[in-house]
């Protein structure tokens, strides 16, 4: 099999290829047969910046559910004092934004990984 690189994308395959210790072509054979076993999934650099902000997302659901999770127990009788309206608006509006940004993140990577035609 032949690949073929303009000077550009070659420089960029030497560069990936010294970073790893490799020739650059048992750099990219390696690189073509993880994506052949779909170990690695290429992505664009917009999907890139996606992913990055699926996984702050996921950061701050969880600190969103353990903040929840507080108020939660502070509902229980004889566990603290009781809590205003505001901060339970205030977490469960902070919730709702952060699902938004996954459900919009979620949708871009979907497009992104739609089969070509």
């Amino acid at each position: 099999m032949n690949l073929s690189f303009n000077d550009a994308e070659l420089e960029v395959v030497r560069l990936a290829a010294g970073r790893e210790g490799m020739s650059p072509a048992s750099w990219a054979g390696r690189q073509v047969m993880a994506v052949a076993q779909h170990v690695l999934v290429p992505v664009s650099r917009d999907a890139e910046d996606v992913l990055r902000e699926l996984i702050q997302a996921r950061v701050e659901l969880r600190e969103t559910v353990a903040a929840l999770r507080a108020l939660a127990a502070t509902g229980v009788p004889g566990a603290g004092a009781p809590v205003s309206a505001d901060t339970v608006d205030t977490v469960v509006d902070k919730a709702l934004e952060v699902v938004a940004r996954v459900d919009a993140a979620t949708v871009a990577v979907m497009r992104e990984r739609r089969p070509r035609s």
